[in-house]
Protein backbone atom coordinates (compact mmCIF):
# COMPACT_ATOMS: atom_id res chain seq x y z
CA UNK A 1 0.00 0.00 0.00
CA UNK A 2 2.77 2.42 0.93
CA UNK A 3 4.56 1.70 -2.35
CA UNK A 4 1.58 2.80 -4.46
CA UNK A 5 1.08 5.98 -2.44
CA UNK A 6 4.77 6.78 -2.80
CA UNK A 7 4.57 6.19 -6.56
CA UNK A 8 1.60 8.54 -6.94
CA UNK A 9 3.43 11.20 -4.96
CA UNK A 10 6.52 10.69 -7.12
CA UNK A 11 4.55 11.10 -10.36
CA UNK A 12 2.80 14.18 -8.97
CA UNK A 13 -0.15 14.27 -11.39
CA UNK A 14 -3.23 12.04 -11.38
CA UNK A 15 -5.20 12.19 -14.65
CA UNK A 16 -8.90 11.86 -13.84
CA UNK A 17 -10.52 9.90 -16.67
CA UNK A 18 -14.21 9.58 -17.59
CA UNK A 19 -14.40 6.93 -20.32
CA UNK A 20 -17.00 4.39 -21.40
CA UNK A 21 -15.28 2.93 -24.47
CA UNK A 22 -12.79 0.19 -23.55
CA UNK A 23 -11.36 0.34 -27.08
CA UNK A 24 -9.91 3.77 -26.29
CA UNK A 25 -8.36 2.72 -22.99
CA UNK A 26 -5.14 1.25 -24.38
CA UNK A 27 -4.26 4.12 -26.75
CA UNK A 28 -5.13 6.61 -24.01
CA UNK A 29 -2.80 4.89 -21.56
CA UNK A 30 -0.10 4.84 -24.23
CA UNK A 31 -0.56 8.57 -24.91
CA UNK A 32 -0.21 9.40 -21.22
CA UNK A 33 2.89 7.22 -20.92
CA UNK A 34 4.36 8.87 -24.02
CA UNK A 35 4.05 12.17 -22.18
CA UNK A 36 5.82 10.72 -19.15
CA UNK A 37 2.65 10.31 -17.10
CA UNK A 38 2.12 6.60 -16.25
CA UNK A 39 -0.91 7.14 -14.03
CA UNK A 40 -4.68 7.00 -14.44
CA UNK A 41 -7.71 7.37 -12.20
CA UNK A 42 -10.62 5.76 -14.03
CA UNK A 43 -13.79 7.21 -12.56
CA UNK A 44 -16.71 4.89 -11.92
CA UNK A 45 -19.15 7.28 -13.58
CA UNK A 46 -19.87 5.24 -16.70
CA UNK A 47 -21.43 1.79 -17.22
CA UNK A 48 -18.21 0.25 -18.58
CA UNK A 49 -15.73 1.97 -16.30
CA UNK A 50 -14.67 -1.35 -14.76
CA UNK A 51 -13.92 -2.74 -18.23
CA UNK A 52 -11.89 0.38 -19.09
CA UNK A 53 -9.95 -0.05 -15.86
CA UNK A 54 -9.30 -3.73 -16.61
CA UNK A 55 -7.72 -2.81 -19.94
CA UNK A 56 -5.53 -0.11 -18.39
CA UNK A 57 -4.53 -2.26 -15.44
CA UNK A 58 -2.96 -4.82 -17.77
CA UNK A 59 -0.05 -2.42 -18.24
CA UNK A 60 2.37 -3.17 -15.37
CA UNK A 61 4.02 0.24 -15.78
CA UNK A 62 0.76 2.18 -15.36
CA UNK A 63 -0.45 3.11 -11.88
CA UNK A 64 -4.13 2.44 -12.55
CA UNK A 65 -6.79 3.22 -9.98
CA UNK A 66 -10.52 3.75 -9.62
CA UNK A 67 -12.17 7.06 -8.82
CA UNK A 68 -15.66 8.21 -7.79
CA UNK A 69 -16.00 5.04 -5.71
CA UNK A 70 -19.07 5.46 -3.53
CA UNK A 71 -19.97 2.00 -2.22
CA UNK A 72 -18.43 -1.19 -0.89
CA UNK A 73 -19.75 -2.98 -3.99
CA UNK A 74 -17.78 -0.56 -6.16
CA UNK A 75 -14.67 -1.22 -4.06
CA UNK A 76 -15.01 -4.91 -4.86
CA UNK A 77 -15.62 -4.20 -8.56
CA UNK A 78 -12.62 -1.87 -8.74
CA UNK A 79 -10.26 -4.32 -7.03
CA UNK A 80 -11.51 -7.16 -9.23
CA UNK A 81 -10.87 -4.97 -12.29
CA UNK A 82 -7.25 -4.50 -11.27
CA UNK A 83 -7.25 -1.16 -9.45
CA UNK A 84 -4.08 -0.48 -7.46
CA UNK A 85 -5.65 2.40 -5.53
CA UNK A 86 -9.11 3.85 -4.91
CA UNK A 87 -10.26 7.47 -4.74
CA UNK A 88 -13.57 8.69 -3.29
CA UNK A 89 -15.20 12.11 -3.72
CA UNK A 90 -16.26 12.35 -0.07
CA UNK A 91 -15.58 10.57 3.21
CA UNK A 92 -17.22 7.21 3.86
CA UNK A 93 -15.92 5.21 6.80
CA UNK A 94 -17.57 2.10 5.37
CA UNK A 95 -15.76 2.45 2.03
CA UNK A 96 -12.43 3.22 3.71
CA UNK A 97 -12.67 0.11 5.90
CA UNK A 98 -13.64 -2.02 2.90
CA UNK A 99 -10.51 -0.83 1.07
CA UNK A 100 -8.34 -1.49 4.09
CA UNK A 101 -9.83 -4.96 4.47
CA UNK A 102 -8.91 -5.71 0.86
CA UNK A 103 -5.43 -4.27 1.27
CA UNK A 104 -5.79 -1.52 -1.32
CA UNK A 105 -4.76 2.12 -0.74
CA UNK A 106 -7.68 4.52 -0.50
CA UNK A 107 -7.52 8.28 -1.00
CA UNK A 108 -10.80 9.66 0.38
CA UNK A 109 -12.19 13.06 -0.46
CA UNK A 110 -12.30 15.76 2.22
CA UNK A 111 -13.21 19.42 2.29
CA UNK A 112 -13.42 20.21 6.02
CA UNK A 113 -11.34 19.77 9.19
CA UNK A 114 -14.00 17.41 10.53
CA UNK A 115 -13.58 15.07 7.56
CA UNK A 116 -9.81 15.26 7.94
CA UNK A 117 -10.07 14.18 11.58
CA UNK A 118 -12.27 11.29 10.49
CA UNK A 119 -9.58 10.28 8.00
CA UNK A 120 -6.85 10.46 10.61
CA UNK A 121 -8.95 8.33 12.98
CA UNK A 122 -9.08 5.68 10.25
CA UNK A 123 -5.32 5.78 9.74
CA UNK A 124 -5.39 7.79 6.49
CA UNK A 125 -2.50 10.17 5.80
CA UNK A 126 -3.17 11.06 2.13
CA UNK A 127 -6.50 12.61 1.18
CA UNK A 128 -8.13 14.22 -1.82
CA UNK A 129 -9.05 17.89 -1.34
CA UNK A 130 -12.25 18.15 -3.38
CA UNK A 131 -13.67 20.19 -4.99
CA UNK A 132 -10.47 22.23 -4.73
CA UNK A 133 -11.30 25.44 -6.57
CA UNK A 134 -14.93 25.55 -5.46
CA UNK A 135 -13.78 25.04 -1.87
CA UNK A 136 -11.52 28.09 -1.93
CA UNK A 137 -8.49 26.98 -3.94
CA UNK A 138 -4.93 27.23 -2.69
CA UNK A 139 -5.83 29.74 0.00
CA UNK A 140 -8.34 27.37 1.55
CA UNK A 141 -6.02 24.39 1.21
CA UNK A 142 -3.17 26.24 2.90
CA UNK A 143 -5.46 27.14 5.79
CA UNK A 144 -6.98 23.70 6.20
CA UNK A 145 -3.59 21.98 6.02
CA UNK A 146 -2.11 24.10 8.79
CA UNK A 147 -3.36 22.11 11.81
CA UNK A 148 -2.58 18.78 10.11
CA UNK A 149 1.14 18.68 9.26
CA UNK A 150 1.02 14.87 9.29
CA UNK A 151 -1.37 14.84 6.32
CA UNK A 152 -0.77 15.32 2.59
CA UNK A 153 -3.30 16.29 -0.06
CA UNK A 154 -4.22 15.65 -3.68
CA UNK A 155 -6.26 18.72 -4.67
CA UNK A 156 -8.72 17.93 -7.45
CA UNK A 157 -11.52 19.88 -9.08
CA UNK A 158 -11.17 22.97 -11.23
CA UNK A 159 -7.41 22.60 -11.66
CA UNK A 160 -5.91 23.53 -15.02
CA UNK A 161 -2.54 24.55 -16.47
CA UNK A 162 -3.37 28.11 -15.36
CA UNK A 163 -3.36 27.29 -11.64
CA UNK A 164 -1.41 24.02 -11.55
CA UNK A 165 1.85 25.62 -10.40
CA UNK A 166 0.18 27.38 -7.48
CA UNK A 167 -1.05 24.04 -6.13
CA UNK A 168 2.22 22.22 -6.73
CA UNK A 169 4.05 24.95 -4.82
CA UNK A 170 2.20 24.08 -1.59
CA UNK A 171 4.30 21.86 0.72
CA UNK A 172 1.21 19.91 1.79
CA UNK A 173 0.45 18.79 -1.78
CA UNK A 174 1.61 15.29 -2.70
CA UNK A 175 0.10 15.34 -6.19
CA UNK A 176 -2.57 17.15 -8.19
CA UNK A 177 -5.59 15.53 -9.83
CA UNK A 178 -7.16 16.87 -12.99
CA UNK A 179 -8.79 16.10 -16.31
CA UNK A 180 -7.49 18.89 -18.55
CA UNK A 181 -5.15 16.50 -20.39
CA UNK A 182 -7.84 13.81 -20.82
CA UNK A 183 -11.01 15.76 -21.58
CA UNK A 184 -13.82 13.80 -23.26
CA UNK A 185 -13.27 15.78 -26.46
CA UNK A 186 -9.58 14.94 -26.62
CA UNK A 187 -10.18 11.26 -25.90
CA UNK A 188 -13.19 10.71 -28.16
CA UNK A 189 -11.41 12.66 -30.88
CA UNK A 190 -8.36 10.40 -30.48
CA UNK A 191 -6.11 13.42 -30.03
CA UNK A 192 -3.30 11.26 -28.70
CA UNK A 193 -0.55 13.71 -29.65
CA UNK A 194 -2.31 16.54 -27.83
CA UNK A 195 -2.84 14.34 -24.77
CA UNK A 196 0.85 13.40 -24.73
CA UNK A 197 1.85 17.06 -25.03
CA UNK A 198 -0.43 18.15 -22.20
CA UNK A 199 0.79 15.26 -20.06
CA UNK A 200 4.40 16.23 -20.70
CA UNK A 201 3.67 19.85 -19.75
CA UNK A 202 2.08 18.68 -16.49
CA UNK A 203 5.10 16.48 -15.74
CA UNK A 204 7.39 19.46 -16.41
CA UNK A 205 5.37 21.53 -13.94
CA UNK A 206 5.89 18.88 -11.26
CA UNK A 207 9.62 18.90 -11.97
CA UNK A 208 9.76 22.65 -11.38
CA UNK A 209 8.58 22.15 -7.80
CA UNK A 210 10.50 19.00 -6.82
Amino acid sequence: MTEIIARISEIGIVPVIVLDDPCLARPLADALAEGGLPCAEVTFRTPRAAHVLTVMARDPHLVAGAGTVLTVAQVDAAVDAGATYIVTPGYSHEVVVACQDRGIPVIPGVATPTEIQMALADGITLVKFFPAEASGGTRALSAIAGPFPMLRFIPTGGISPDNLDSYLALPSVAAVGGSWMVTPGLVSGRKWTDISRLAAEAVAAVARHR
